[in-house]
């Protein structure tokens, strides 16, 4: 079992719905999403479609977070990650994705993120 993070849910401030073509959602300034639930399956646009605060930590569509090669991992990165895509992940319904996001883009499906203060 995984650790509940100090930013959810105890900190959420706030939530926003999209759905596929919508604009992109950006959470209010000072704030970060920290989680999005997928209402309907998902995938987000390919450019710009899930934007990490930080890109080489958390999955998004930008970077290929925590991809260092093998042995080579180190107190902020690990290895083996790949760069989120429309090809290799469609996020289905009722799945709560956590992270801190700067902006998202859907390319297909509904979800509600949530924001907090950062």
């Amino acid at each position: 079992m995984g650790m509940r993070g100090k930013d959810f849910p105890e900190n959420v401030v706030g939530s926003v719905f999209t759905a596929a073509s919508s604009d992109a959602i950006v959470p209010p300034t000072n704030h970060i999403f920290v989680a999005f639930t997928v209402l309907a399956a998902a995938t987000f646009d390919a450019s710009g479609g899930l934007i990490a605060e930080s890109a080489t930590q958390f999955a998004n569509t930008e970077d290929a977070a925590n991809d260092l090669a093998a042995g080579s991992e180190t107190n902020n990165e690990g290895s083996g990650g790949v760069q989120i895509t429309n090809s290799n992940a469609s996020f289905p319904a009722g799945v709560t994705i956590h992270g801190r996001y700067t902006e998202m883009d859907l390319a297909g499906g509904s979800i509600i993120a949530y924001y907090a203060r950062k």
